[in-house]
């Protein structure tokens, strides 16, 4: 028998409109066979009719800190794709530090395959480190099947994976460029920070302020200015994470201009919150780069907009609550990193909403460019037939309240806590399958490793 999804509002690549997602049937159950209208479904067919709510393509976060093997106590496979499920996120593209050992070697990748295996409810790719010295380990990497490389310019918080200087870059790039895979770029120099934080020697660490100050847009600029000089060099696919500062919007449009291939992400957070607001002490919105002015922040949903920032992913990067520091309060030694992924669709679409945003526009930056981003195109991001019948049913109108059983992830802990946010996950589908559904979750882990070569 045929099954079949209907929804009144359904995100296509044509926009928003009353349609029908008719699955495959036997080995292809888990596909999009066409997406059609009702009347055009075959008789007999098992139709489930989610009537107004809205059904957008299973969410892709591409910036996602699992940490597992080696940090389960921070997070995990199995936490960290439960809260996915819970938010909508059909897919995830699990970042190289914080696990150990780092993903920059074959062999740290098999790691941690082994310990992904049966823990996922939805899916997972990996993304390579590049780190100082493992240029050997680029094109192995590639072929083994990572989405593409991160690195960092400055110290990334963890001691095993290492930043990478510009000398060091340059060696690894031209088998960057040839593996036609994305550099990820945490987009921060020291110098920069070096300045302000010889500044700041005497400076009270409890106070927001300080630690605005001390990680400077110039910071940001400094290296953004430098890997657009690198890509012209190399021609490689680069890609911005975390983009915190509206000042680099310029010439990251005006690089692209010149044909080079650049995309930039935004986080809910810089999205969402802004400078003026930060109480002090509040060491739950540390974040790096960190969150900055309410007209910065208001300049980086015109980047959305126009275009210069391409899609939105989290950063989910959680930690134990102690390392947050929350009794002291001091930014200086609390862990930098949000977590969001259980809330993050309802954060932006509540923030679209007011901006004349779409659910059309919040499909596209949370789930096609990421997918493009990560090579998934052919699989995921969009509804359309040959894709993975891979779903979110979204409640656009639905509000509720931020509280710890929302989020699922390891450490109930977050900046959102108490918020009453718009847009209520109703259920995910994965392949066909609900994952979660009115609160609950599936009878299994059937999520999989999405492998890119």
């Amino acid at each position: 028998m045929a099954h079949a999804f209907v929804s009144n509002r359904v995100v296509t690549p044509q926009g928003l409109r009353r349609a029908a997602l008719l699955l495959g049937e036997g080995p292809a159950s888990g596909a999009i066979r066409a997406v059609c209208e009702v009347g055009e479904l075959p008789a007999g067919a098992h139709i489930v009719d989610f009537g107004e709510r809205a059904v957008l393509p299973g969410l892709v976060d591409t910036h996602v800190h699992i940490n597992e093997p080696g940090r389960t106590e921070w997070e995990g496979f199995a936490t960290a794709t439960r809260a996915a499920a819970a938010g909508g996120y059909t897919t995830l593209v699990d970042m190289p530090l914080n696990c150990l050992p780092e993903t920059t070697t074959v062999a740290a990748l098999e790691v941690k395959r082994e310990a992904a295996a049966g823990q996922c409810w939805v899916d997972w790719a990996a993304w390579g480190g590049a780190v100082a010295d493992n240029q050997a380990d680029i094109l192995p990497l590639a072929r083994a099947g990572v989405a593409g490389f991160k690195c960092f310019l400055i110290y990334p918080g963890c001691d095993g994976f290492e930043m990478i200087d510009r000398e060091q870059l340059e060696r690894a790039l031209p088998a960057i460029a040839e593996s036609g895979l994305p550099l990820l770029v945490h987009a921060e120099l020291a110098g920069p920070i070096d300045a302000a934080m010889e500044r700041l020697r005497d400076a009270d660490w409890r106070e927001f302020s300080t630690y605005l100050a001390s990680r400077p847009d110039e910071a940001e600029l400094a290296a953004i200015r430098m890997m657009i000089e690198l890509c012209r060099r190399y021609r490689f696919r680069l890609h911005i994470v975390h983009l915190a500062t509206a000042q680099a919007l310029v010439e990251l449009d005006a690089a692209r201009a010149e044909g080079l291939s650049i995309t930039a992400e935004a986080c809910p957070h810089h999205l969402h919150f802004a400078a003026e607001d930060v109480p002090d002490g509040a060491t739950l919105l540390k974040c790096t780069p960190p969150i900055r002015s309410r007209s910065n922040r208001d300049a980086l949903w015109q980047g959305l907009r126009g275009g210069s920032i391409d899609l939105i992913a989290t950063d989910h990067s959680p930690c134990p609550p102690e390392m947050k520091r929350l009794e002291e309060g001091r930014f200086d030694l609390a862990w930098g990193g949000i977590a969001s992924l259980s809330v993050a669709l309802s954060v932006v679409w509540r923030d679209a909403l007011v901006r004349g945003f779409s659910l059309v526009d919040v499909a596209r930056w949370m789930s096609s460019a990421p997918a493009e981003l990560a090579g998934m195109g052919g699989r995921a991001g969009t509804l359309e037939a040959g894709r993975e019948a891979s779903f979110v049913v979204f409640d656009p109108e639905a509000e509720f309240e931020v509280t710890a059983e929302r989020l699922h992830y390891r450490h109930a802990i977050s900046p959102y806590m108490g918020e009453r946010l718009k847009g209520v996950v109703e259920a995910t589908y994965l392949r066909g399958e609900p994952v979660y559904r009115a609160g609950k979750f599936g009878s299994g882990a059937g999520g999989r490793e999405v492998r890119l070569c």
